[in-house]
């Protein structure tokens, strides 16, 4: 990412220009997420996102060039004058909060739109009934609309919509590549494990071990050959946390120094860098960097796409709203102590029990992932038109 800009920079850059606009945290993130994912199939494509005033602090995350902050106004004159400095070729808008001057000149200037997760609560209101239904114009110069809501597809389908014009889809999220993993160190692991259950902390953090140790030590007293494969945020704190383990009575591995994992191993302690491999192997995963109000949480889409069931502390950061709708779909659960881990670790180990809300986790990121390649192809058809327009004018 480029050093953040601001909406008064001169210079448009050269090339393709997206324009991104994120009306939440959770849809700023993942359209930064489209636009990464664009930027590999289209090198020279630039991203520029802005965002609305009451969203307060935006992550910095990758896929964007040019981070330009909250839109203007919606008067004439700053809404032409942002689009004459930037001239994007194309604009997603994610959510509601739709500016009817802002459309009205994108609609002049013929820059391709595409409105997104926009939901009935955010639609745009009449304002006096007895004149004339005019809110179809501001959707007029969209591409396409993308929406969850069945009631928004419908409303627009009264007006002079047709049904490739509005498409109902899943909620836009942030989406997923998971991390891959060394196979043969899975096999050998799966052969050395067999039958035995484990669960896996992920980015734990040093000030999380106490609450890890004693909710393990709870699980022990019922599943009394479970592991506990703790990955480190911080690789640095291997000999801490070794000597934190050992002095809490419990028997302790290493795997980055090369321990092996016997029968007798109660907690297996590596570092963060193969997740992918930790992910897969264990069926229960705590997304630790959590287990306290103010640490930042993680996004938990990788877990889920590979098949572990996540577990969270209260911290979740940026990633709250995802945890939201992650929790109503049973796929993810929140825990606050020691005991509410030990119990839930417990309660899952039970195979019928993970499975269900693992079905529900890679449920809800397959949904997540089509709505995501639905988005990409629809932009690429739009700016391979575009390109083609421009070679032959």
């Amino acid at each position: 990412m480029t050093e953040s800009q601001t909406l008064s920079s001169p210079a448009r850059p050269a090339g393709e220009v997206l324009w991104v606009h994120a009306t939440s945290i959770e849809r700023f993130m993942a359209l930064c997420d489209i636009g990464h994912r664009l930027k590999a199939m289209r090198p020279d494509l630039v991203v520029l996102a802005t965002w609305e005033a009451d969203m307060g602090e935006v992550p910095q995350v990758d896929g964007c060039d040019y981070m330009l902050g909250p839109l203007p106004g919606d008067q004439t004159s700053e809404a032409r004058a942002f689009l004459n400095q930037w001239r994007p070729d194309l604009c997603i808008w994610a959510g509601g909060q739709l500016r009817r001057g802002m459309l009205r000149q994108m609609r002049e200037q013929g820059v391709s739109a595409l409105l997104v997760d926009i939901l009935d609560s955010e639609m745009p209101t009449r304002k006096l009934r007895w004149l004339p239904d005019q809110r179809h114009r501001i959707f007029s110069g969209f591409d396409a609309i993308y929406t969850p809501s069945k009631l928004v597809r419908s409303q627009l389908l009264r007006g002079p919509f047709s049904a490739e014009h509005v498409l109902l889809t899943s909620r836009l999220r942030l989406s997923t590549v998971p991390p891959g993993c060394n196979h043969d160190d899975l096999a050998d692991l799966q052969q050395s494990l067999g039958s035995r259950p484990a669960w896996l902390a992920a980015r734990a953090q040093l000030e999380e071990l106490p609450t890890l140790l004693e909710a393990h030590r709870t699980a022990l007293r019922l599943l009394h050959r479970m592991l506990l494969v703790i990955a480190l945020d911080n690789p640095e704190c291997r000999a801490r946390a070794r000597n934190l383990v050992q002095a809490s009575g419990l028997q302790c591995a290493d795997w980055d120094a090369g321990d092996e994992l016997s029968d007798y191993t109660q907690i297996l302690i590596t570092d963060s860098a193969n997740l992918g491999l930790w992910y897969r192997l264990a069926p229960i995963t705590l997304l630790a960097s959590s287990l306290m109000q103010d640490m930042p949480g993680q996004n938990p889409l990788d877990a889920l796409a590979l098949g572990s069931v996540v577990l969270h502390g209260p911290g979740s950061g940026h990633h709250r709203a995802i945890y939201s709708q992650l929790a109503a779909l049973k796929a993810t659960k929140q825990v606050n102590s020691a005991q509410e881990l030990a119990e839930m670790v417990i309660h899952l180990s039970a195979p019928d029990m993970a499975a269900k809300r693992a079905l529900a986790g890679w449920t809800a990121v397959t949904e997540g992932a089509e709505m995501t390649d639905q988005l990409i192809d629809r932009v690429q058809d739009i700016l391979d038109l575009r390109e083609d327009q421009d070679a032959t004018s």
